[in-house]
């Protein structure tokens, strides 16, 4: 009987992330979630930029289960980064993504009860702190993952970004040679992003890539809001929040990431010291860490502990 039952409870946490389309403010909103029998959290996964939420199905299983099916988990796409064009060629900005965000909370989750503890990928730190801000009363706890809080003056990846995103020109070109690789046969596509974006990318990566990233709308959305995500954070991150809430903010930085770089680590500890910060020294994971299995499971794992602490610490 002893076995019977310790069966049931594995198979009862093991669930797989179901994708969705709905409408939210009119606007076609792709939602991968997992939901708990009887949640205690609400575990809101807010991405990058792409911010395209299939990248993050094995983050998110891993997570649940680890979590013991205690709480629902959700992550939230970016307008018009979908593996349809439904916004008719529109292009939106970092602000317009963090206004969709809170509707997306306001229409699903807001006659919830349950807490939500919002979980931020590299821009997707900065959309969940703004979040925060928001609705103080309903977000628990935030959570960035290698977060973008400011530009690094520093990275001539950045630079290079940068001068692209600013060109109307340069983005339509590029986005048109993308959307070309996009009419390829699926098997020279898949092999091509293999090797060239990701030799060791999980399956569902290069599937994300396949269907989502390679269409023209997409990159075009991708490169407006990374220009406005330029214009932006080139302001100094709200220190005085940060302060305020400090016991409720973590963040994990990566040892070799110019997105979130030790600089930006450092200047946390100085203005928010009781933040709880981390570095990944192991090599383990990346900026990209969803895109691999490894990689979305440290990740998982590092969330879950920092959760269970939040918890315990109540």
């Amino acid at each position: 009987m002893g076995q019977d039952s310790s069966e049931c409870e594995v198979i009862q946490v093991k669930r797989r992330a179901t994708l969705r389309l709905c409408n939210v403010s009119s606007y076609a909103t792709e939602i991968l979630e997992i939901r708990a029998d009887d949640p205690t959290l609400h575990v809101v996964v807010i991405p990058g930029n792409p911010g395209v939420v299939l990248f993050y199905k094995e983050f998110l299983q891993s997570l649940y289960e680890l979590l013991g099916g205690t709480a629902s988990v959700t992550a939230v796409g970016h307008i018009s980064q979908t593996k349809k064009s439904w916004e008719h060629g529109r292009l939106f900005s970092l602000q317009e993504q963090i206004n969709h965000k809170m509707d997306v909370i306001k229409q699903e989750l807001q006659n919830n009860e349950v807490p939500i503890l919002l979980v931020g990928h590299s821009i997707g730190s900065y959309i969940s702190v703004e979040m925060f801000k928001r609705s103080p009363e309903k977000v628990k706890y935030c959570i960035g993952l290698y977060p973008f809080l400011a530009l690094n003056l520093q990275s001539r990846k950045q630079y290079i970004i940068g001068k692209i995103a600013e060109s109307r020109i340069l983005c339509v070109v590029l986005s048109f040679i993308v959307a070309l690789l996009g009419l390829l046969p699926i098997r020279l596509l898949r092999l091509i992003v293999t090797t060239f974006l990701g030799k060791f990318w999980s399956a569902t990566a290069v599937d994300a890539v396949c269907s989502h990233l390679v269409k023209y709308h997409t990159m075009r959305n991708v490169l407006f809001m990374a220009m406005t995500e330029f214009r932006k954070l080139s302001e100094t991150p709200d220190w005085a929040f940060m302060r305020e809430n400090q016991h409720k903010i973590a963040f994990l930085f990566g040892s070799d990431d110019h997105w979130g770089p030790l600089q930006m680590f450092e200047e946390i500890s100085k203005q928010v010291p009781d933040a709880a910060l981390s570095i990944e020294r192991e090599g383990l994971t990346d900026h990209g860490f969803c895109c691999t299995e490894a990689g979305s499971l440290w990740v998982a794992e590092h969330v879950a502990k920092l959760i269970k602490n939040q918890k315990a610490s109540q």
